[in-house]
């Protein structure tokens, strides 16, 4: 098998979102890293609220892509155009298929508003192919204990599996276009190689501790996102002396044109035009409370 050799590496910037939480952002990256078909990777938190302090997505549009929401910690509310509603909680992943429009809320549940807490949780944008663009909207709600999960043989190294397959466990999630989306635990001293693709590109997204990626060994720490180059797997091992997680993301390139404005990504400005008329005709709905 082929290693990958790390490419370049992105150090996410942070910025405030919704209603005014803080996010880390490796991409978009500052240096327009071309990550298609990834259009954004956000991490929430990690961050301790005090009462009352809880800010989350007041209702806001989609179309033209999917949402991943990914918790760890904390407990998340969701409501949406099409009368759809939920929480989420620690390990559950919602994969939302925004297609031709929704209008969507994430925002904190009402006990981590009223009494505070710790809340940690990543937000992944994956393009949608022209064909699928306006395609109705759908979820995929997962629940901690439904998503597969695998060890290495010396149980140093645990993988849970969002999208695609690792350590012999397939993802139970059906995408609609080829990605991988994993999150990654190495306890000190271990060593894994995971195989992705030739056909996909690889972006591995550090987010505690930190790692020796590929067969040099470049060091990619807490909050930077290594850019791999081609090949048929990614090598990765503990550096120091604590655990570390990361974020593994590959996917096909859709290499389509990308016309972009705010929650709307279409492949041409007269269909942003459009998307912006649907929302404010309220053609996408509104959240009925």
């Amino acid at each position: 098998m082929s290693s990958r050799q790390v490419q370049q590496i992105v150090t996410a910037h942070r910025q405030l979102e919704g209603a005014g939480f803080e996010v880390r952002r490796p991409l978009p990256s500052m240096g327009g890293v071309d990550t298609d078909p990834f259009l954004l990777l956000d991490e929430m938190g990690p961050v301790d609220y005090g009462p009352g302090e809880a800010t989350g997505a007041p209702d806001h549009p989609h179309r033209g892509f999917e949402t991943v929401s990914y918790l760890l910690q904390g407990r998340w509310v969701h409501e949406d155009s099409m009368g759809h509603s939920g929480f989420l909680g620690p390990g559950d992943v919602q994969w939302m298929t925004a297609g031709s429009g929704v209008v969507h809320s994430e925002m904190p549940a009402e006990d981590l508003r009223r009494e505070g807490g710790r809340f940690h949780g990543f937000q992944i944008w994956v393009n949608l192919p022209a064909r699928d663009k306006m395609m109705a909207p759908r979820y995929q709600e997962i629940p901690r204990e439904q998503i597969p999960t695998a060890n290495s043989e010396d149980g140093l190294a645990r993988v849970q599996v969002i999208a695609g397959e690792a350590l012999g466990v397939q993802a139970v999630i059906e995408t609609r276009t080829p990605v991988v989306l994993q999150h990654w635990l190495l306890k000190p001293g271990a060593q894994i190689e995971q195989p992705v693709a030739p056909d996909h590109r690889a972006y591995l997204y550090v987010f505690s501790g930190a790692l020796a990626v590929g067969p040099e060994g470049v060091e990619v720490r807490d909050g930077q996102m290594a850019v791999m180059g081609s090949g048929e797997g990614i090598l990765l091992s503990t550096r120091g002396s604590g655990p570390s997680e990361a974020l593994l993301l590959a996917g096909v390139p859709l290499g389509e044109p990308v016309a972009r404005y705010g929650p709307f990504v279409m492949n041409t400005e007269e269909e942003i035009r459009q998307a912006m008329w649907d929302y404010q005709t309220g053609q996408m709905g509104r959240i009925q409370r």
